[in-house]
This record gives C-alpha cells, structure tokens and sequence, in this order.
C-alpha cells in the first residue's frame, strides 16, 4: 500500500470511529428497537431485520450525503489545489474544534450541545416518527428520514472525511465513503445483534448508554483532536 493511501486509510478509520460512537445514533435505534418490541413482544426475528434494515438505511443515506459533499468540494478544485494548505488546516482545525466540543461534554455534559448532539427541539419530531413503527420496511424507510435529524451531531468528522477524499477521484471517494459507513454503522448492527441473541434487552442498552453517554462523547473527542493534530503535524 503507498503512504498516501495509508494516511487515507488511518485518517478515515480514526474519522469514521469517532462518528461511531456518536450517542445520536445509538438512542435512535434502540428507540426503533423498543417500537417494534412492543408492537412484535416475542417476534425476535422483526426485532432483527428492523435493527439491519435501519442500518443500511443510515448506511446509503449518508453514502449519498458523502456523495454530494464530496462533489461540493470537488466544484472548489481549482481554489482547493491554489490554496490547499489553507483547506487543509482548516479541516484539521475543525477536527480539533469538534474533537474539543465532544471532550467538553465529558466535563460539562448538557443534551443537546452545539455539534455534538441532536439539537433538544429536534427530538420531540424524531420520538414522533419512531413510535408508529411496527415493521423492518417501516424501519427502512424511516432511517432514510432520520439521517436528516441525525446530520447536526454526525456531520463534523463525515465533512472532514469528505474533505480529506475529494480529490482522490469520483470512483475512489465512493470507496472510501462505503468504507468510513461500513464503520459508521457497526455499532448499530452489533447492538441489533446483541439484542436479537438476548445478550441484553434494548432497555439495557439505552441505559448503557445513558450511563456513558460522557465517556462515549470523551472518546470520540479524544480521535477527532488525535486527528486534527495529525494532519496539522503532518503524522497522518
């Protein structure tokens, strides 16, 4: 592997990780989980196909959201390649800048923090959305539509991936986008695991994550800042 794609391979891994552990994510589907378990109370297998079929929901919805950042800053190529060094700083600025918020967050929690969570008002829309679901197919569609309520908390590290890949070409961008959401979404599938294989209860896992809701903005913060420094440094 060269070294230009091995920085591309370590910057969109630590990206993507930290994105996946965004606790946005995490509440929206156990919220899905929770519908289908109280309309389906012993159909394990609904459980199952709604947790994976809202995962590959978020999955193509963010690839096509990928898909038009990328291009955005593709159209800006020319100023991209006279100014390179600045976009890039300020990608690895905004890096810090979020990777800051999230470590924020451990020490000073509130709901709804600027970049980091959905916005409170957001959240009454999305319980609205979610408690009607009763099938996979309603799952699917419905994880097209929250993506949009997701994109506040989620977007920071997905527009400096984004950034970091425009310039690769139209054909290795989407690659790298499948990957980084490949990574994005496993937690959500581990968790559908977890709940299908009775591991735990989808009660549990929201209280786990209620519990460690600092922890978990702490470590993304702690790859995003790792991030910003390695591209300022020149490390990654």
């Amino acid at each position: 592997m060269l070294i230009s794609e091995t920085f591309t391979l370590g910057r969109i891994t630590l990206l993507a990780l930290a994105d996946s552990v965004n606790p946005c994510a995490i509440a929206v589907l156990t919220m899905i989980l929770v519908s289908i378990l109280i309309a389906n109370p012993k159909n394990k297998k609904k459980v199952l196909l709604s947790g994976l079929f809202f995962s590959l929901a978020v999955f193509l919805g963010y690839l096509f959201y990928g898909t038009i950042l990328t291009q955005f800053f593709k159209a800006f190529s020319e100023a991209l390649r006279n100014n390179s060094g600045y976009i890039y700083n300020g990608l690895a600025i905004l890096a810090m800048l979020i990777g800051a918020l999230n470590i924020k967050d451990f020490f000073r929690y509130k709901p709804g923090s600027l970049a980091t969570e959905m916005p409170i008002f957001l959240r009454p829309k999305v319980k609205k959305l979610i408690k009607n679901i009763t099938s996979p197919t309603g799952a699917f569609i419905i994880g097209f539509i929250v993506t949009l309520f997701l994109l506040p908390c989620t977007i920071g590290p997905y527009i400096i991936a984004s950034g970091l890949i425009s310039e690769l070409g139209f054909a290795k961008a989407i690659l790298w986008l499948i990957y980084y959401n490949a990574i994005f979404i496993l937690p959500m599938i581990a968790i559908t695991l977890i709940v299908y294989f009775g591991f735990a209860k989808v009660q549990d896992v929201s209280g786990w994550k209620d519990k460690n809701i600092k922890k978990l903005h702490l470590i993304a913060g702690i790859l995003l800042f790792l991030v910003g420094v390695g591209l300022l440094a020149g490390w990654i």
